[in-house]
């Protein structure tokens, strides 16, 4: 029990360090929901945290990445994950090390369905490691979003059925991800381009087509939103997607992003609705 304290502890200060956005929410759920969420969330960006990394080589992203994917796949072998890290330990951070301590943390009934998502996920962040995530169509924008953030979606679809009992579109919920995603996108368009090389906007679209793409998900992710009847969930999805919409709106008028009186007003209204 002191152990998983500790952990608890410790998981949920990592989640606080590597993204206040979504620690918040996260605060909004109970009991196994919470945790199940927060261990989501830790797996998912130990992988994503690969994928970005600055100084590691796209076939060097790919091994680790399929090699993660597959490990995933059945019960996890911390062992074999920490001497396929071991060479790149030094360059890592916490959150990616410490896979196998968030998949502990996970309760147990829902340790398949984060398992199963995250193994998905990292399968296609290696494929997209590989084609220097070079997107050059609309299909191959839909593939890239699904699986970074469209298979989150999906993946708290299976969660919220499993600990409160909502059922939910899965499109929609593709949507809800994707929506969240594209906004991403065009808030760091310039610099993935400056600093990256990498464009995920498809070939011979204007930015106001990508503003149209992530409208036409957002507008998705509002009916994701009418499936949700628990107030607690709500509140979680709730934020995210209202930080989208505000920052969608303030990059339309011109503005790079939201202030922080801005997040902090939202973040209120969410909780006070």
């Amino acid at each position: 029990m002191k152990e998983q304290k500790k952990l608890y502890k410790e998981a949920m200060q990592v989640l606080k360090e590597t993204s206040r956005t979504f620690y918040i929410p996260i605060t909004f759920l109970k009991n196994d929901l919470k945790l199940s969420v927060a261990a989501a969330y830790l797996a998912m960006r130990a992988i994503d945290e690969i994928e970005d990394h600055e100084e590691l080589s796209n076939d060097v992203k790919f091994d680790l990445l399929t090699a993660t994917s597959e490990l995933l796949k059945d019960t996890f072998n911390a062992e074999a994950y920490e001497a396929l890290l071991a060479p790149y330990a030094d360059q890592l951070p916490e959150v990616s090390l410490r896979l196998a301590d968030w998949l502990i943390f996970c309760p147990e009934g829902s340790r398949k369905i984060v398992q199963a998502s995250t193994s998905e996920m990292a399968f296609g962040m290696a494929k997209w490691a590989k084609a220097n995530w070079q997107v050059h169509t609309r299909e191959d924008l839909d593939d890239y979003t699904y699986y970074v953030a469209g298979l989150v979606g999906t993946m708290l679809s299976e969660l919220w059925a499993w600990g409160a009992d909502i059922q939910t579109d899965r499109d929609l919920a593709i949507g809800y991800g994707r929506g969240l995603q594209a906004v991403n996108i065009l808030r760091n368009q310039h610099e993935d381009l400056d600093e990256r090389g990498v464009s995920f906007v498809p070939d011979g679209w204007t930015r106001d087509d990508l503003f149209a793409y992530a409208e036409e998900n957002l507008a998705k992710a509002d009916l994701y939103m009418k499936d949700i009847n628990k107030r607690t969930v709500l509140l979680f999805c709730r934020l995210p997607l209202a930080l989208a919409h505000k920052t969608l709106k303030a990059m339309q008028d011109g503005r790079e992003k939201m202030t922080r009186a801005e997040v902090e007003q939202t973040v209120e209204e969410v909780q006070a609705d």
